[in-house]
């Protein structure tokens, strides 16, 4: 299911939802844990785990650039800058699992936004696919499908 995306005063907003068949604490360990997070967001890893700690992402050519975590509640929420906009994961318990959802709230649709947003996507089915003890190899072609349906979801914004 793509990102429901919305307007609001401050620009925009791309909710995600995945119901996991795993617990809050095994989901916020693939969020947080540099071992998992790793594999399924190799660029980016986490510092200092509180609110006005960092996350870190690498540029690949040595360069990091380090974003500030704005938002944290172990093993519920965590915020972080992303550029202008930022990134939100909040994980909610259900009796059968739990209900992780990120909110990328965007300032300003470039030409970027849906990249990012098919970016976004296919990591949370990386992080179910691997929670579920399965492989994500076709990251690429399911960016591609991706990217086209989130370039649609934008112009009928």
């Amino acid at each position: 299911m793509l990102a429901t995306l919305y307007p609001t005063e401050k620009g925009h907003v791309a909710r995600y939802e995945r119901d996991l068949k795993h617990s809050a604490e095994q989901a916020w360990a693939w969020l947080t844990d540099n071992g998992k997070l790793a594999q399924w967001f190799a660029e980016l890893s986490s510092h200092d785990l509180r609110e006005g700690g960092t996350m870190r992402f690498d540029m690949g050519d040595g360069a990091f650039e380090e974003m500030k975590i704005t938002d944290f509640s172990e093993g519920s929420v965590l915020e972080y800058e992303w550029g202008e906009d930022s990134v939100r994961f909040e994980i909610e318990p259900r009796p059968d699992g739990c209900r992780l959802v990120l909110i990328e709230t965007i300032r300003r649709i470039t030409d970027h936004t849906p990249k990012d947003l098919a970016g976004w996507h296919v990591c949370l089915d990386a992080v179910e696919a691997l929670m579920n003890g399965g492989e994500f190899l076709s990251r690429e072609d399911e960016w591609k499908t991706r990217y086209e349906q989130y370039v649609e979801a934008i112009r009928a914004l």
